[in-house]
């Protein structure tokens, strides 16, 4: 009996070793999954984390948003995101909560307004030592242009759904005119001359002459040949199309008066002033969005941003998408916003790991089949698999969106004036009054940028794509 009991209080000893044992591995591997230094192909952290993300846009956007979180949540099953839409003055609430100490780890941000002022007081993670040490995303997987940063190899921000601009139409308007449509494919483009010709064709008086035929009534337009918008992202196309930049390429001089830009931005205030074949902003005023104006025959063609897709997929009737006309280069401007995290969290991995989930496509994928958005990774541009997720059998994508946009945008792209032009909303103000002018054909292109060189010469503080 007495040799019994020594056996169990042995046995007992042996059990209470071998607990401790496994405790004290299961207490190493959970630290070791703490390690911020922890790659991508680790299991995160088993402690419960709370990641805080804020972000504007759309009911649809903010719902593909919580579906690439679902997906994330359901990987990483100790970490919560909470999400914070904010629907209005997200600049000015954002940077206040900054002010405030109350700082979300990641945030959806806008170059041209908070973004690089909050990058400069140094708030921001460089993303490029992100980028370098993941095996499953870099520079190069990436639609070119869809990355901020502060100077080279400082990346403060990667953009979830890149945008890029074509020349959308309704094809039974040229069925009916028997004129060619816009040419889908970049080598076949019209040049500009080539497109006023066929947008004078197509601009139609309430008398039924065409803009291309004597006593056209310039006054009582009932259907123009294109509708063109005066912000920027739809201008720079064709000052970069040109030659022409917003600064130097030493980053030393306002550029908006060169000639390359001058001659593109005319041209642009000649559809509306000289040829009357495009609204001015007043005439504008009456035209309704691409879609309704395309589908009502107001006008023929509109040249906007690819996002326009998804109205025009909407409001069902023969509309396709060709290629911009080119200047000297076909050209076309990105246009994004971004995801950054601040340095302040304390949970830096994670973060980045949210991060690189919102740039999924497959988490986005019905806001980019509806139109709104293209993917960020270039493989969804060229494994014939993935293109046809986003760009065939959809009311979304007519015949020419591969070749005008698709293939546009992943060879032919240039970075928003946002992304690397020092200053740019300084800057910006000055110019855009003066251009209004330009618009309603009250001064030149020249005139109105040389009036104004000196004064936006003084807000020229250099770019961020150079040493």
């Amino acid at each position: 009996m007495k040799q019994q009991r020594k056996s169990i209080i042995v046995l007992m000893a042996l059990l209470l070793m071998f607990a401790t044992v496994l405790s004290a591995c299961s207490k190493s591997t959970t630290d070791n999954n703490n390690s911020p230094n922890s790659t991508s192909s680790e299991t995160p952290a088993k402690k419960p984390i709370t990641l805080r993300m804020t972000v504007w846009g759309a009911p649809e956007e903010v719902a593909a948003y919580k579906v690439a979180i679902q997906r994330f949540e359901a990987k990483y099953t100790n970490i919560k995101v909470d999400l914070q839409h904010i629907a209005a003055d997200y600049d000015t609430k954002l940077t206040t909560m900054v002010a405030g100490n109350d700082v979300p780890d990641i945030a959806m941000m806008e170059s041209g307004t908070i973004a690089f002022p909050l990058a400069e007081q140094g708030k921001f993670y460089n993303l490029q030592q992100f980028l370098d040490n993941d095996s499953e995303i870099s520079v190069d997987s990436l639609v070119p242009n869809i990355m901020y940063s502060l100077e080279p190899g400082n990346v403060i921000g990667i953009a979830p759904g890149p945008e890029s601009f074509g020349l959308f139409y309704n094809e039974d308007i040229f069925k009916e005119a028997g004129i060619a449509p816009p040419p889908s494919k970049v080598s076949e483009a019209w040049t500009w001359d080539e497109f006023v010709e066929v947008a004078k064709k197509l601009t139609i008086d309430t008398k039924g002459k065409s803009a291309n035929e004597a006593g056209f009534d310039a006054k009582n337009i009932k259907q123009y040949g294109i509708n063109i918008s005066t912000w920027w992202g739809v201008y720079s196309n064709f000052v970069y199309s040109n030659g022409g930049d917003f600064v130097s390429a030493d980053g030393k001089s306002f550029a908006l008066n060169q000639p390359e830009a001058v001659e593109a931005i005319q041209k642009m205030s000649d559809l509306m002033n000289v040829h009357h074949v495009a609204p001015s902003p007043v005439q504008a005023k009456n035209i309704p969005s691409t879609n309704v104006a395309l589908q009502t025959k107001k006008v023929a063609m509109a040249i906007d941003g690819q996002w326009a897709s998804t109205g025009l997929a909407q409001s069902k009737f023969n509309f396709n998408v060709g290629v911009m006309p080119v200047l000297k280069e076909p050209v076309t401007t990105v246009v994004c916003g971004m995801f950054s995290i601040f340095k302040s969290t304390e949970h830096p991995q994670e973060a980045w790991e949210l991060l690189k989930a919102l740039l999924d496509p497959e988490a986005s994928i019905d806001m980019i089949t509806a139109g709104t958005w293209m993917p960020s990774y270039k493989d969804w541009y060229t494994e014939p698999a993935l293109l046809a997720k986003w760009t065939e059998n959809l009311d979304s994508r007519p015949s020419g969106y591969k070749d005008a946009i698709v293939d546009v945008i992943l060879t032919k792209s240039h970075q928003t004036p946002t992304g690397y032009v020092k200053n740019f909303t300084k800057i910006m103000d000055i110019v855009n009054p003066a251009l209004d002018k330009v618009w309603l054909g009250q001064q030149t292109a020249q005139e109105a940028m040389d009036s104004i060189a000196a004064k936006a010469q003084e807000q020229v503080q250099g770019r961020r794509d150079i040493e």
